[in-house]
């Protein structure tokens, strides 16, 4: 069997911010569909991550797309444009044509090309019928641009209405949380036809989430990013890819146990 090496890139929906481990790592969708397919295939899987939060369509594009086909990989996620959504003159085509450059370079290198479409927070969010638009739109102009072409998988999260309720997301009504995280994860992995552990669907427990509302959630978390788009900054400035060359994800030993049933 050809051993899977899958890399993922884009924003912080593929970093996995939401979904912060006790030690303060993030973890997320990508580092769970990297364990469960190994689990489900009872084979290593080579990962590597380097997605970097508050980052745009194009300069995910510009600055990962080609340094994570120099990896070799079988599988390349791509997600982007929910950072570009939020800007006051987003180009929703400009947006959905990163798609089919990502897209092409795939096509060219042999590559299967995960696309997956965003979840949607805009039921809690500010300018919430806005987001729910843009949207709408950007997903109706990525499907135009990869419909007929092989050797896409597509895992499209923006219509699922239930990964919009708030149990899915962090404090910040932005990220999603563990739950959220988990919920891609399992499309993912089904789409790619792999089986997902079946609460990886819907949370399992009950999860604490310390909500704030009103004027003190525009200064913990609308104010900051107001902040950085005035300043020219970005959340991402400084950061490095979490895995920037291949780490092998290998089965866990409950899955083995269970594949030997």
């Amino acid at each position: 069997m050809t051993q899977v090496r899958y890399v993922a890139i884009g924003d912080s929906f593929s970093e996995g911010v939401g979904d912060e481990l006790a030690d303060g790592r993030v973890r997320g969708w990508a580092d769970l569909v990297a364990q469960g397919w190994a689990d489900a295939t009872q084979h290593p899987i080579s990962y590597a991550n380097l997605a970097i939060r508050g980052k745009l369509a194009w300069p995910i594009i510009n600055e990962q797309l080609e340094r994570a086909l120099t990896l070799r990989p079988t599988h390349l996620s791509f997600n982007a444009g929910g950072n570009d959504m939020l800007r006051p003159r987003a180009d929703i085509e400009h947006i959905a044509d990163a798609y089919t450059r990502a897209a092409r370079r795939c096509a060219e290198e042999g590559v299967v090309l995960i696309v997956l479409s965003g979840a949607n927070p805009s039921r809690q969010l500010p300018m919430g019928d806005l987001i729910q638009r843009r949207g709408d739109e950007l997903s109706a102009a990525v499907l135009r641009r990869v419909e007929g072409r092989e050797g896409i998988v597509r895992a499209l999260n923006w219509p699922d209405r239930e990964l919009g309720a708030p149990v899915y997301w962090s404090e910040d009504r932005l990220h999603m949380n563990a739950f959220g995280h988990h919920r891609v994860a399992a499309r993912v992995l089904s789409a790619l036809g792999v089986d997902a552990p079946a609460e990886w669907w819907k949370p399992h427990q009950t999860l604490e989430i310390a909500g704030v509302r009103g004027w003190q959630y525009y200064r913990q978390h609308v104010g900051p990013w107001i902040g950085r788009r005035l300043t020219g900054r970005s959340s991402g400035d400084t950061r490095e890819p979490k895995y920037s060359a291949w780490h092998e994800v290998a089965p866990t030993a409950a899955a083995h146990e269970e594949g030997e049933r």
